[in-house]
């Protein structure tokens, strides 16, 4: 299956747990797509002992998962220099979900 998941809160424990479900989906040998949008797009900068987001982004990449960071989001918050994402826009985040059979948002 192709899955879509669409990250908007920089909340630690929820952004963990979306990436958690993306790397458990790789394993079972899903695809996964990920999109940070708004605030999530500052979760490269978590740091967190217990929920570790940039470990657990770095697991999705090295699953194989695709990961992609809104421009518009990263430019307002003058982090556009600072990612390792992809800068993507809009119609790449329609294009993800029109690509996938499911779309998970958290």
């Amino acid at each position: 299956m192709k899955l879509a998941i669409i990250l908007e809160t920089k909340e630690h424990e929820k952004a963990w747990n979306a990436f958690r479900f993306g790397v458990t989906a790789l394993k079972r040998d899903h695809q996964v797509k990920f999109f940070l949008m708004g605030e999530a797009v500052e979760v490269e900068g978590i740091v967190d002992e217990t929920y570790d987001v940039p470990d657990q982004m770095k697991k999705l990449e090295d699953a194989g998962g695709e990961l992609l960071a809104c421009g518009t989001c990263l430019i307002s918050r003058q982090l556009d220099g600072q990612t390792a994402c992809p800068i993507s826009t809009m119609v790449d985040c329609v294009e993800m979900v029109e690509w996938a059979d499911k779309v998970v948002t958290f």
